[in-house]
């Protein structure tokens, strides 16, 4: 590339110091919520509380940053995918209006999760949590123990030159060590500026009807990995429950016949034009009503459904962004397993030899700078990435 081209092509992968820092403080951003959101699900509260709550705070802990133009352009910010709270059977994108909520009870297995970015750099998480402190023996232990291996063995997987296939397998295999399955449909996906489902991506359930190319991580590549387990058949259907996650479909174009849905559509296009949104956060809830009918009919919206497992199973999810940086591959979110390592007893553990060998390794490698590459543009320029990402982590613009 020559120095014409650098000045005007932007560097928008994690070569780029700066974007390394913006997805890192998103990152921080999105933990903070997240911790706060799960330890407000107690017995009672009420989910569409919890999902304001969520949505509040990732709106006013983004716009503490950035505000300060860059190059004269503003720097946009904020929610990238809504807060949602799913319970026991759903599996996921449960983010009610206040009157089709419903309140937690004690022992319910709730994933809460959710997604901010900081200028199109997208941080997401997801974490599953008991409601109440009683110890869990039963199936809902199987199934959160079956999510947080498989999640722990895809830290230690992504890697630089291993594959997509060496990841879903291995969910495959840890799910059955816990009599459990991966759930069909769930894909975890490469991101990029304004890209929270990349082409490039990771099953979490291979079948005959859904299958993916095989790929090989690459330096400098972010992943969005999404670790979802079933007490069941690990298929999901969509429920009777309203849908009120929604994305803008960008290369559909339609005149709307309605004033109020030419206005939601307008609003949409304005605040959301590329991630996902809530109808919670359209201030008029009839012109998010209406909008939605009319937008959804001309195939404006792409839609986020509520699916379930079928009744009495559960399904448990965790969810974190990975990096693939010089020094290796860092998480950097997605909350610990805490108090549940107590509160969890399954019957069930992981028993083959080489997934107890992945598990019990470093999930985060020290620098290998070997001689040989010493000398190697290439090499010192993403070491120096790193490292410069890292120095500015704590100097947020």
């Amino acid at each position: 590339m020559s120095d014409t081209e650098s000045e005007v092509d932007e560097i928008t992968d994690l070569s780029n110091p700066d974007v390394t820092t913006k997805y890192r403080t998103a990152g921080d951003i999105v933990n903070k919520v997240l911790q706060k959101v799960v330890e407000s699900c107690v017995a009672e509260a009420d989910i569409a509380t919890l999902c304001e709550m969520g949505d509040k705070m990732l709106e006013e802990e983004t716009g503490k940053l950035y505000n300060k133009k860059d190059k004269g352009r503003k720097i946009e910010k904020g929610i990238a995918f809504p807060t949602c709270v799913s319970v026991n059977e759903i599996a996921g994108h449960f983010s009610p209006l206040r009157g089709e909520s419903r309140t937690l009870m004690p022992g319910d297995l709730v994933k809460v999760d959710m997604a901010c970015h900081i200028d199109g750099y997208i941080a997401a998480a997801g974490h599953s949590l008991i409601v109440g402190g009683d110890q869990v023996e039963d199936r809902r232990a199987d199934v959160i123990m079956a999510a947080w291996n498989a999640a722990e063995a895809a830290v230690r997987l992504v890697q630089v030159g291993n594959t997509n296939t060496q990841v879903t397998e291995t969910f495959t295999k840890i799910a059955e060590e816990f009599g459990c399955k991966p759930l069909q449909g769930v894909l975890s996906h490469q991101l990029k500026k304004h890209v929270i489902d990349g082409n490039r991506c990771i099953l979490g359930a291979e079948t005959q009807e859904e299958k993916v190319d095989e790929i090989e991580f690459e330096m400098n590549e972010v992943y969005c990995i999404d670790v979802v387990m079933s007490t069941g058949e690990g298929k999901a259907k969509e429920t009777e429950l309203r849908t009120t996650v929604f994305k803008r479909a960008p290369d559909t174009a339609y005149s709307l016949k309605t004033a109020k849905a030419r206005q939601f559509i307008s609003e949409v296009s304005r605040r959301f034009p590329a991630l996902p949104f809530s109808m919670r956060a359209i201030e008029d809830e009839q012109v998010a009503r209406i909008g939605v009918s009319e937008a959804k009919r001309h195939e404006l919206l792409e839609e986020y459904p509520v699916l379930k497992e079928r009744d009495r199973e559960f399904i448990a999810q965790f969810k974190f962004i990975l990096l693939l940086l010089p020094g290796g591959t860092k998480r950097i979110t997605g909350l610990p397993l805490g108090s549940m390592e107590a509160q969890v007893v399954s019957s069930h553990s992981v028993q083959d030899e080489a997934l107890k060998k992945l598990l019990a390794s470093s999930a985060n490698p020290k620098k290998q700078r070997k001689k040989k590459a010493a000398g190697s543009k290439e090499t010192k320029e993403g070491d120096k990435a790193d490292d410069k990402a890292e120095a500015a982590e704590d100097q947020k613009a």
